[in-house]
């Protein structure tokens, strides 16, 4: 008797300790499990050295410049132009244009002009 007794017992616990084991795997969805804490945990901020690309400005609500200020601007600009070219033309022209000016010795360099001094 004691050796049916000894396995009903060994029985006994290992169906215990089965049941207590996949008991953690069947709880209700009723309550929260460690998924849904991490789901509902906010997300760590972003931080990165670059701007972020996907997270476009609001629409303004009204225009940057409205017609009358672009017009205006655009002619300063144009006026501005024309002085520049007058001032070229007044000093011989073509010499000092980029198109006139030698290459840079073996493709170094930008070929910016180079400050003549003045004669007297």
């Amino acid at each position: 008797m004691l050796k049916g007794g000894k396995t009903w017992s060994l029985a006994t616990a290992a169906l215990l300790l089965s049941v207590l084991s996949l008991g953690g795997c069947a709880t209700s969805t009723a309550g929260s499990s460690l998924m849904d804490a991490r789901a509902e945990a906010p997300a760590p901020p972003k931080t990165s050295a670059y701007l972020p690309v996907e997270d476009l400005p609001p629409k303004r609500e009204k225009p940057a410049m409205t017609a009358d200020e672009r017009s205006k601007l655009q002619k300063e600009l144009i006026a501005a132009r024309d002085r520049q070219t007058s001032h070229v033309k007044a000093r011989g022209g073509a010499q000092d244009s980029p198109a006139a000016l030698p290459a840079s010795p073996k493709g170094r360099g930008t070929g910016a002009p180079r400050l003549k001094p003045e004669q007297p």
